[in-house]
């Protein structure tokens, strides 16, 4: 019986190295990756009203409409109620923006990606707006039904960025060696991100269609993996104060937080006033959102904002 005992031990002793190992080695591949690619990520600011304000109106004029992007939103038909506030709310202000679902849903209009696996399904996603959209869209934005997001505070952010370079950028995490940009507070890439992209998903050893070796990572850190082997690295989105414009957390807990921590300074210590996106939101929240960020004026006042982004043709807002 000793013996047993001892046998048993030392195997689960070895067996518990082993494992150790094979995670060590796993996260080393994901976090260094190509050696030659050693980044840290920028901290990109918005520009200041400032400087749009020596554009001349006609430049402004054009560069209102030289912007296109397009929205991508995973779903679930588990989401349904989520996706029909979605619908009904800010994606009216993408130049275009559709569903893609991981099964077909008779309710809502959606791409099926006969998936529930959120890495295939964002694979697929971008894969499919590459190919019908390249020609049409300079920017790409991808968000979960959770988010609500202000499309021209993302139009403004990105006005003097060019969408020719490899962009990639939200709210950034560290993880090891390894930084992505969190789907929780939504993705943006470049049509330059898109293309370098697309190039990788055919080559599993760099862009492989199962992360990890002994438990699957997150669809954000994958995208991350493939990108990284493209030259294109996760950059924070920050306006001109340093505060972060992609949020992962709703307006109301933003709120909560910065009451306990800053009592006297709780609207300048909660969000940004060029605000992308909020996180974790309900369907009532999303309607709420969309009455505070597009319908309430106050009556008399003007706002003197030196450029002005549109609604999409076709859209009620």
């Amino acid at each position: 019986m000793l013996s047993e005992s001892s046998s048993f031990l030392k195997g689960m002793m070895l067996g518990s190295i082993f494992c150790a190992l094979i995670t060590m080695l796993g996260h080393i591949r994901i976090g260094h990756g190509d050696r030659r690619h050693q980044h840290k990520h920028h901290h990109l600011q918005a520009p200041n009203k400032e400087d749009i304000l020596k554009i001349s109106q006609d430049e402004r004029m054009e560069l209102s409409k030289s912007f296109r992007v397009y929205c991508i939103i995973l779903v679930k038909p588990k989401d349904v109620s989520l996706w029909a506030a979605v619908r009904e709310t800010w994606t009216k202000h993408c130049d275009k923006a559709e569903f893609f679902s991981s099964e077909n849903v008779k309710v809502f209009e959606s791409i099926n990606m006969e998936t529930d696996d959120m890495w295939l399904m964002m694979r697929k996603a971008y894969k499919y707006a590459f190919d019908k959209y390249r020609d049409q869209y300079n920017w790409f934005f991808l968000a979960r039904p959770t988010m609500f997001a202000i499309m021209e505070n993302l139009k403004y952010f990105l006005l003097k960025k060019d969408p020719s370079q490899p962009f990639y950028l939200g709210h950034t995490i560290k993880s090891g060696d390894l930084e992505y940009v969190s789907v929780e507070g939504g993705i943006v890439l470049s049509i330059e991100s898109m293309k370098r992209l697309n190039s990788l998903l055919g080559i599993p050893e760099k862009c492989p269609e199962q992360g990890g070796m002994i438990w699957k990572i997150s669809e954000d850190k994958q995208l991350a993996v493939c990108l990284k082997y493209a030259g294109v690295f996760a950059e924070n989105a920050e306006d001109s104060e340093g505060k972060d414009v992609f949020n992962t957390k709703s307006v109301g807990l933003f709120i909560k937080e910065a009451m306990s921590n800053h009592p006297n300074l709780v609207v300048e210590g909660c969000c940004s006033d060029m605000a992308v996106t909020f996180n974790g939101l309900t369907p009532n929240q999303m309607h709420v959102m969309m009455y505070g960020v597009y319908r309430l004026r106050a009556f008399g006042h003007i706002f003197h904002d030196a450029l002005v982004f549109l609604p999409p043709n076709g859209s009620d807002n």
